[in-house]
């Protein structure tokens, strides 16, 4: 191996897993950079709605920092940030702009932006909303890590002017996810946070069949649905399941669903880590349709694609248990050799290693601001 490197991320949250999905993808990632040997540093904005929800306050994977503005992000950490062989800002970062643009001003050796919402992101620049990224900025970065590969890395170089844009999927840290051999409670489960964009999905998709099928047990868990859903009876709601339950939660499912955000099927190419946590723990997998799903589970073979509520019906009543433990075992092992956090590790430090190490800081200052 070559020399450990020293990494500094700047994220939404490492800490909380409360509303988001980014804890998770971080915890994973981070475990197995550091199982190879690698420093991080994790450094998380200081808000209360994740400092009453924390479920890993003091990770033993990495150093995590709270900091509580931009200007103090500078003033304590700026000779860590510069020193750093690369330093990662993450999407919907509060105060995005100000934070990269203050950590482009120091000078780092490598800059990078790990995108966990990259349709979503680029949405929002095209209609002018630079909540966390400013277009201008897509060019400062030596690597833009993406969550969505396909046409997007295409459209981040040739629209965004990106300089380098790497497909980094979410993944599973397959020793954290496993069946657990917890007995069936649900025939259907799925777990995510309120989004009105995957409402009508997950209405067509599980609500819908679980009042043409009363019999059967159903379970929603996660955050912030509204009081006017109009649950059926056979559908169990958990408003929040920290990760520490995700397994026994997958592992008590005949089939577990996936439902993609908006943006997100528009782009292709952006599995969601549920598909891959559910697939570590050998939860037949039902899912919505996206451009390239089939390049990560073939349909039929490792995934139902269910178009509309019938199709869920269907695998539910008529699938016998030799064909929903045959998907079960396909999708496990797609997911055990291509898609596990180690693997995404080597693929983060491959392309890390691959930019040879900037310096000067005028010429980091002169590239901030180049235009689009």
């Amino acid at each position: 191996m070559k020399r450990p490197l020293d990494i500094v991320i700047l994220g939404l949250s490492l800490s909380s897993s409360w509303g988001n999905g980014h804890a998770t993808t971080y915890r994973a990632l981070l475990r197995a950079l550091d199982a190879a040997g690698h420093k991080v540093t994790f450094l998380e904005r200081d808000v209360p709605w994740y400092a009453s929800n924390r479920d890993l306050a003091a990770p033993d994977f990495c150093d995590l920092v709270f900091y509580t503005d931009p200007d103090e992000l500078v003033s304590r950490h700026a000779h860590r940030l510069a020193g750093a062989d690369a330093v990662v800002i993450g999407s919907y970062v509060p105060d995005g702009v100000e934070v990269i643009d203050a950590v482009a001003d120091l000078g780092p050796k490598r800059l990078c932006f790990y995108d966990i919402d990259t349709p979503v992101t680029l949405a929002k620049l095209e209609r002018g909303d630079e909540e966390f990224l400013a277009r201008r900025q897509v060019a400062t970065f030596d690597i833009y890590f993406s969550f969505s590969g396909g046409r997007t890395l295409d459209r981040l170089r040739d629209e965004f002017a990106a300089r380098r844009s790497v497909p980094l999927y979410c993944a599973v840290d397959l020793d954290a996810y496993r069946n657990t051999g917890a007995a069936t409670e649900w025939d259907l489960g799925y777990l995510g946070t309120f989004s009105p964009d995957r409402q009508p999905a997950l209405e067509r998709l599980l609500i819908e069949p679980a009042r043409r099928l009363p019999d059967m047990r159903f379970v929603v868990a996660g955050p912030s649905y509204p009081d006017d859903i109009d649950w059926p009876a056979n559908v169990e709601r958990i408003e929040h399941l920290p990760p520490g339950k995700h397994a026994e939660f997958y592992s008590r499912q005949r089939f577990t669903l996936n439902v993609t955000r908006a943006d997100m099927v528009a782009a292709g190419w952006s599995p969601s880590v549920r598909l891959f946590e559910a697939a570590a723990c050998r939860t037949p997998l039902v899912s919505d349709w996206w451009e390239g799903i089939e390049s990560f589970f073939p349909a039929g073979e490792a995934v139902i694609i269910a178009q509309n509520s019938a199709d869920v019906v269907t695998a539910l009543t008529r699938l016998g248990e030799e064909q929903r433990k045959a998907l079960a075992d396909c999708a496990y092992r797609r997911v055990a050799a291509a898609h596990s956090s180690a693997a995404r590790a080597r693929t983060f430090v491959e392309a890390i290693e691959s930019v040879a190490a900037r310096t000067g800081l005028a010429t980091r200052r002169s590239e901030r601001r180049l235009p689009v």
